[in-house]
């Protein structure tokens, strides 16, 4: 007898149906074709267990299981319940009441036949919904992230003995719904970090504001306790909340990678990710032998934190440019190609030299200029390219950390950040991929970046004496254009070309030479 049952592969982002063909013929052997991976192969031992321990079992005879497309290489332990099903039915230990060609069915199995985990869940059940299935069966802890997915019904479930009553016996399954509007503002809460708890601070604040309105990458340059890191993890906190279809494409990168179970259906807050200054090219960029997203893709939507830009080794560093550039990374392997978004605002922060002080006479750490260009030719001129504000931050008296004055809130800079980003919006309607000030390309910043007489020569006069780099000129015009949008000012003028000049401090001489 043959039986076919269906289950999913994800790559990259998307899934791919994988259907499940089990024949019975006379004889004795289990083969497993279709190109399954070690953990796939090993999924015997733990169905027959399962099944021996639910009053059921693998017979004797000669078993032959195909995953189709049997080019695709599958992995992962996520067949077990796809392949036990098919055996089961397929060897006439249980009657198909319900057909197993409408349902998608996935989970891992453990010994006693409880189900574990799998990942991708969200991508699955989007392509089921697609593909015109009717229901997926899963594992309960994945049930929430699937059943975000409108008209398709999702069963979460604890033991295989469920799945076989459903099939066998037709008792229900219960449904899991999820309201994801609901959800989704429900969650919008306020911030757990908020810029109300910066002392001082109030022209690096303001960057911070300019970089969230206009997507602008930046980099805080300062010594030690000057609060750079603590800026940057508030800075998630005052870009505008995610739109539903951002907060569902953040959670098909981290349903990937399995990390939406602890956080259970959609993700509603901006990703803030802070990798360690030891993580290596793959695993910030994404890659492996089977291709899994990197941080980089993992804050798409959201903010990646670099502390301490110049400990990142060279080559580290250096993957990032094109993805910076084109806002998505591409793996690819001999045999296949896997494209993961990676949209986000790249956030650094760096002491000015490797004892922390620069150009301070009462510091505890002196270095040497050959020291500090060492230090400093750790970063490429390519990947400050990439970074339009550059802000210097210095440390806070003590007068201002011992005010009891709370700052502004979050809440309140959020509202002018989006307010500034329905403006650009709205200026980018005809654009494709180009959302916010940050996105320009040469030809929308000729258009939309058009000074007057007074702001061309201020603009020149400024080059010319800070003796700032030509590709500080673009840079200069976005940030500006950002600022008039905070301002609602149709029109870039002197006090906003002023402004975005003083954020390049990079460019100058005494950095790097």
């Amino acid at each position: 007898m043959l039986t076919k049952v269906y289950g999913s592969a994800v790559f990259g982002v998307e899934a791919t149906t994988i259907t499940v063909e089990v024949n019975v013929d006379n004889g004795i052997g289990y083969h497993l074709v279709g190109l399954p991976d070690n953990a796939i192969r090993e999924s015997n031992y733990r169905i027959a267990a399962a099944l021996q321990n639910n009053g059921y079992k693998i017979p004797g005879k000669k078993l032959i299981l195909n995953m189709s497309p049997a080019d695709l290489r599958k992995e992962g332990s996520a067949y077990d319940l796809t392949l036990a099903m098919g055996i089961l039915v397929a060897t006439g230990q249980i009657e198909e009441k319900n057909p197993l060609s409408e349902y998608i069915i996935m989970g891992e199995l453990s010994l006693d036949g409880n189900l574990q985990p799998i990942r991708g869940a969200l991508p699955i059940a989007i392509k089921a919904k697609e593909e015109g299935f009717k229901g997926f069966i899963l594992p309960n802890q994945n049930a929430r992230e699937a059943a975000i997915v409108e008209g398709l019904d999702v069963f979460g479930i604890e033991n295989i003995s469920e799945v076989i009553d459903f099939f066998n016996e037709n008792l229900p399954l219960e449904k899991t719904e999820v309201d994801i509007v609901a959800e989704f503002y429900e969650q919008l809460e306020h911030p757990e970090h908020d810029f109300a708890d910066v002392k001082g601070q109030e022209s690096i604040k303001r960057c911070m504001e300019i970089a969230a309105a206009g997507g602008h990458n930046i980099i805080l340059i300062g010594p030690p306790g000057s609060g750079k890191t603590m800026l940057a993890k508030r800075l998630p906190s005052i870009l505008p909340p995610m739109t539903l279809h951002e907060s569902l494409e953040t959670t098909k990168i981290h349903s990937v990678a399995g990390r939406t179970i602890e956080k259970g259906g959609v993700m509603t807050s901006r990703p803030f990710r802070s990798p360690h200054h030891t993580i290596s090219d793959v695993a910030l960029v994404g890659g492996g032998q089977y291709p899994q997203p990197g941080e980089i893709s993992l804050a798409h939507n959201g903010v990646l934190f670099l502390d301490e830009l110049p400990e990142f080794k060279r080559g580290v560093l250096e993957v990032m440019r094109q993805p910076l550039e084109d806002r998505e990374v591409t793996i690819s392997r001999a045999k296949f190609t896997v494209t993961y978004p990676s949209s986000f605002m790249l956030v650094a922060s760096m002491n000015p030299s490797p004892g922390g002080y620069f150009n301070d006479p009462d510091a505890p750490v002196m270095s040497s200029p050959a020291e500090m260009q060492r230090y400093l030719s750790k970063i490429s001129g390519p990947l400050l390219d990439r970074i339009d504000i550059h802000i210097e931050v210095t440390p806070v008296p003590f007068e201002k950390l011992s005010e009891e004055r709370r700052g502004e809130s979050s809440v309140v800079i959020r509202e002018r950040v989006a307010q500034a980003r329905k403006i650009q919006s709205e200026r980018f309607i005809m654009f494709e991929n180009i959302h916010y000030n940050a996105q320009m390309g040469v030809k929308q910043i000729r258009q939309f970046c058009k000074l007057d007489e007074a702001s061309l020569q201020l603009l020149k006069t400024a080059m010319e004496r800070l003796n700032l780099s030509a590709r500080a000129y673009d840079r200069i015009l976005k940030v500006a254009r950002t600022i008039a949008d905070l301002e609602a000012s149709e029109n870039i003028n002197g006090n906003h070309i002023s402004e975005a000049i003083q954020y390049r401090s990079l460019d100058r001489d005494g950095w790097f030479g």
